[in-house]
């Protein structure tokens, strides 16, 4: 006899976690108005990086273009991810968000590819540059971003998608800052090296938070094991429950931001209350490791798994 225990799965994922219905929604709020403000001082930016002719403030002026297309997706993504789940997509619609996340630390690497190339350029042949006009767009840069990081700071360590965009306002937020440095230089001292210079420093930070965001994507994509949950002090802490044996085939990957699934297998050392066994083992993850979304499958003593569940890791 097998006995399993489906606890809070798919269906009930925002049942079981509220507080993540309730981040994604103020998320999705705050994104809509960071989206309208990045969208019209994007064209400040570009009409100001114009005439002035700053590459630092064009460098900035295209990554808030590319915000913009960053933000409308991770709108996209958190309206497609309500969806319900259904008969041909069981677990629904939520690693559209991880998706998101994935495209958009795609284009922060290739915004600094380009930004150093254009700098690479500029090295070579220095172009008369105005540098009030420069540091004067650039300020209001700096305001509007600023008001976007306080949008959307607090949802960013709870939703991947959204931390995409946080890391884009952020780069964006620096990459304002140096616009205003490189334009203080230019007006003031006359360092015309300074705008190519600056915009280097600007892609180097983009790369620095693009890597950490596409690594932390991939590792969902691949069903890692997630942050912060030790999976041999799981399996040690199941088997040190009174009446089991072992535990075996477990499993612990994400689904999406802050939701964690768990499989595993509980060999018994004899058929003697297994109900209850389910129920402290149940327990115990959700109380102790805080995963509610919990599949185990209770094996009597003499039971033998079949043979293609063998190559599976232990």
């Amino acid at each position: 006899m097998i006995l399993r225990n489906d606890h809070n799965h798919s269906e009930h994922v925002e049942e079981s976690h509220p507080h993540q219905h309730t981040h994604r929604k103020m998320a999705y709020r705050s994104l809509k108005g960071v989206l309208i403000l990045s969208a019209l001082y994007m064209f400040a930016e570009i009409i100001g990086g114009m005439i002035s002719g700053s590459l630092a403030l064009l460098a900035d002026a295209g990554h808030m273009a590319i915000d913009t297309a960053a933000i409308a997706l991770s709108l996209f993504a958190a309206w497609i991810a309500k969806k319900p789940a259904n008969e041909g997509k069981t677990y629904g619609y939520y690693r559209a968000e991880i998706l998101a996340a994935l495209v958009n630390g795609a284009t922060l690497f290739a915004i600094s590819i380009w930004i150093c190339y254009e700098a690479w350029e500029r090295f070579h042949s220095l172009q008369p540059i105005r540098g009030e006009l420069m540091t004067g767009v650039a300020a209001g840069g700096l305001f509007v971003n600023l008001i976007g990081l306080f949008l959307v700071h607090k949802h960013g360590e709870h939703n991947l998608n959204t931390r995409g965009v946080w890391l884009h306002l952020l780069t964006d937020t620096l990459g304002s800052v140096s616009a205003i440095l490189a334009g203080l230089m230019v007006w003031k001292l006359g360092w015309g090296w300074a705008d190519p210079l600056i915009s280097v420093v600007i892609s180097l930070f983009i790369l620095f938070g693009a890597w950490r965001l596409v690594r932390e994507c991939v590792d969902v994509l691949l069903e890692a094991v997630p942050k912060g949950i030790d999976i041999s002090e799981i399996k040690r802490t199941i088997e040190t429950i009174s009446g089991v044996r072992e535990a075996h085939d477990l499993h612990v990957w994400t689904m999406t931001s802050g939701v964690a699934l768990l499989t595993v297998h509980v060999a018994l050392k004899e058929m003697k209350d297994p109900g209850q066994i389910l129920k402290t083992v149940t327990k115990l993850l959700v109380e102790k490791f805080h995963i509610h979304h919990v599949t185990i499958q209770i094996e009597p003593m003499d039971y033998e798994a079949p043979v293609e569940c063998c190559n599976l890791p232990k």
